[in-house]
């Protein structure tokens, strides 16, 4: 905490005077500890520094051919056809149409005297890349994936920006100020190179929750006496076997419920048992036995902390929940969907999407949270730390596969949604919409948006939020694992990012100082505003011209505009993200604050993530650390590791475990994970957990990609080492 308010403070002193503040929490990252003695690698000579470059002058009105966007043609810098239609006028009060450049971009190219002719193609960004990496002379700037851009960089087809940091003030500066992301971000430990200006979705703050339907929980688990309905289903026979322990105690830190400090909590097993061995035991019964057994649990197991309401087990901020709790509740809500929505049927757990790999893969990463794996949710393919410093692979480790069983159990008891387990008219069911779903794993802003009114989805008393993520045992080296609630789902550098094509602006000094003006502008506190909120325009301004205000996260950050808000909702249903890109043109890369989102999310919305975010400040929510950490496992993989060419033609042979392969986490791709949680161990030649892994750590060469990652990671550490000699 210390290291961070620093961080701050540093932040703090060079936006000092700018006028405009910036959201400097949602960006700064906690220094760099000391590196753990188990993952020492020989120490590599500081790098020598390059001569300073000349300054980035350009002549005015230079263009730049810009291959850039996120992800589809309604997401680039220029107003797509569907979303413009004949012509759309915006809050700014102007009328924009097909193939005008978006506001934001409209502004940049005014403040940065600048013209941008826009070539990107509507890809995701490893396709993007791909599209031109045969033809760089025809773009001076272009998306890619930060691995990608990387490995051409070092070809010599992406610029090396670091060799030009001494003429990027503002870019240099956070760097020096956040030392990780100069860490996640350096492609070469020889010379230094950054080959992709970074892309932050938010910094140092979770990512994905579990959300649920709390007036559900509340239905079932509150209030005197028992349990009763006047119509109900019976439960499947059971098949899911119990996570946590059978008997004993064990001791949880929660927050205590008026959310002012932290308590400790028993699960006392010796007096309540395991709730789903219990539940096994009495096989198939009535939903109305289910509730009435979880209750008497609750009671027993907590020694009556949670009351008459016992529904604060899940959805309270001193909420404690684990895995087989969470199983017993889904038994218990699939088995009354007449209580719970008046209907014969109702879906446990479901994804976002169905026809949807980007999304089902949701269902996957809980899993990790649910059982205690680490590596589901990297910031770099399924690498992770272990405590001895190691890195490790998830694909690698038995534990993913039984993990990944224990989900597909769950399946065949029916907990999880229909369509998730057979989406054969490749449609998407709309659960929540419809009030046929109970939880998912997800975004808090996007996904609880449809507790507004506005949307007409619930009615009063009705709610969908965010939930604790749940207790587990982890093994951080703690003796036989280490039970605390755990999240991997931490905001770090992108695996996107924005690069130069050195053939574009070959020869060209306008082009390749305007390409980094544009980078070094971004990170600037007026850039970094315009990068999240778009132009002035779209921001709540005093009479003098000055920004109207509001506290988050401890600094004073921009409000946005009536106009703007009511245009989100009209026009993107208060789907922040939606706007900004489709709209805006904003938070298409580089620094974004989270501060523009949290305004547009409901009420409903930022209360559970108030119970998350005081947990994670009160630390009885754990997390990777941004930094190299005295706990190596603490410590999260930097989204990029510099490989070298030779390495990196190597790691393409191994094509199982690419970007697109086996374990794709792309919108058209496949991942193993997600079938096997669909179909058990069905995937040839992995009948057993055991098998699985060394099916990928052996035939799929796991081993020799592990191995080339670790090398990579040595270097990285070393060059860390030297840097702060």
């Amino acid at each position: 905490m210390i290291s961070l308010l620093l961080i701050v403070a540093m932040m703090a002193t060079l936006l000092a005077g700018c006028g405009k503040k910036i959201d400097v929490d949602q960006i700064a990252q906690p220094a760099a500890t000391e590196a753990p003695a188990a993952a020492e690698a020989p120490a590599a000579e500081a790098p020598a520094e390059a001569a300073a470059p000349a300054e980035l002058s350009y002549a005015p009105g230079t263009t730049l051919r810009m291959a850039t966007g996120y992800n589809s043609t309604k997401t680039g810098l220029s107003l797509d056809a569907e979303v413009a239609g004949e012509g759309i006028t915006l809050a700014d009060g102007v009328t924009y149409h097909a193939g005008d450049l978006k506001p934001t971009w409209v502004e940049v190219e005014k403040r940065l005297n600048v013209k941008f002719e826009d070539k990107y193609q509507g890809n995701t960004a490893n396709n993007e890349f791909d599209y031109w990496k045969e033809r760089m002379g025809d773009v001076d700037m272009v998306s890619g994936t930060a691995a990608k851009l990387t490995e051409y960089g070092e070809q010599g087809v992406v610029v090396n920006i670091g060799d030009y940091l001494d003429s990027m003030p503002n870019f240099k500066a956070y760097l020096e100020a956040n030392p990780i992301v100069r860490l996640s971000i350096t492609g070469n430990t020889n010379n230094g190179a950054i080959y992709f200006s970074p892309y932050f979705d938010g910094v140092n703050d979770i990512e994905r929750m579990p959300l649920m339907r709390s007036d559900m929980v509340q239905k079932l688990l509150d209030g005197e006496g028992e349990f009763t309905a006047d119509k109900c289903n019976n439960t499947s026979a059971p098949v899911y076997e119990p996570y946590m322990p059978t008997s004993g105690k064990i001791e949880i830190d929660v927050v205590k419920p008026d959310g002012s400090a932290v308590e400790t909590i028993a699960k006392d097993y010796d007096a309540a048992g395991n709730i789903v061995a219990k539940m096994n035991e009495a096989g198939s019964i009535d939903g109305v036995t289910a509730v009435n057994m979880l209750r008497e649990y609750i009671d027993k197991a907590y020694n009556g902390y949670y009351g008459t309401e016992r529904s604060n087990l899940f959805i309270g901020q001193n909420a404690a929940w684990d895995a087989d709790e969470l199983v017993a509740l889904l038994r218990c809500v699939v088995a009354n969907p007449q209580t719970l929505n008046g209907t014969d049927s109702i879906q446990g757990l479901f994804s976002r999407e169905d026809n949807n790999n980007q999304r089902r893969v949701d269902v996957m990463r809980f899993a990790g949270n649910l059982f205690g794996i680490r590596g589901i949710e990297s910031r770099q393919d399924y690498l992770y730390f272990d405590y001895d410093g190691s890195l490790k692979d998830a694909r690698q480790n038995p534990e993913t596969y039984k993990a990944m069983e224990r989900m597909n159990n769950m399946v065949k008891e029916g907990l999880i949604s229909v369509n998730f387990v057979d989406n054969a008219d490749g449609k998407t069911k709309q659960y929540l919409e419809n009030d046929s779903g109970f939880m998912h794993y997800d975004y808090n802003q996007t996904q609880t948006l449809y507790n507004d009114p506005s949307q007409g989805v619930f009615d009063e008393g009705e709610k969908y939020m965010a939930v604790m993520v749940p207790v587990a045992c982890w093994m951080d080296g703690t003796e036989g694992g280490n039970y605390m609630r755990f999240t991997e789902s931490w905001r770090s550098v992108k695996t996107d990012g924005w690069g130069i094509s050195a053939a574009g602006v070959k020869g060209n000094d306008d082009k390749l100082h305007a390409a980094l003006k544009l980078i070094d502008y971004a990170y600037s506190p007026e850039g970094m505003i315009l990068m999240s909120y778009g132009p002035d325009a779209f921001i709540k301004t005093n009479d003098d011209g000055s920004f109207v205000t509001f506290q988050f996260n401890g600094q004073e950050m921009p409000q946005i505009a009536d106009a703007t808000r009511v245009e989100l909702w009209e026009k993107a249903s208060g789907n922040y993200t939606n706007y900004a890109r489709q709209f805006l043109g904003s938070t298409l890369s580089f620094a974004k604050s989270q501060a523009f989102e949290f305004q547009c999310t409901t009420e409903v919305g930022r209360e559970g993530a108030g119970y998350i975010s005081n947990a994670i400040a009160l630390g009885t929510i754990k997390h990777p650390i941004l930094a190299v950490t005295e706990n190596p496992w603490y410590m999260s993989v930097p989204t990029v590791l510099p490989t070298t060419k030779a390495e990196n033609d190597m790691l393409n042979t191994y094509t199982q475990l690419t970007a697109n392969g086996r374990f794709s986490q792309n919108k058209d791709g496949e991942n193993i994970f997600v079938n096997q949680i669909v179909n058990g161990y069905a995937e040839e030649g992995m009948g057993n957990a055991d098998a699985s892994a060394e099916k990928v750590a052996g035939e799929w060469g796991g081993k020799q990609y592990l191995a080339l990652k670790t090398d990579a990671w040595n270097r990285l550490l070393a060059y860390y080492n030297a840097m702060n000699k």
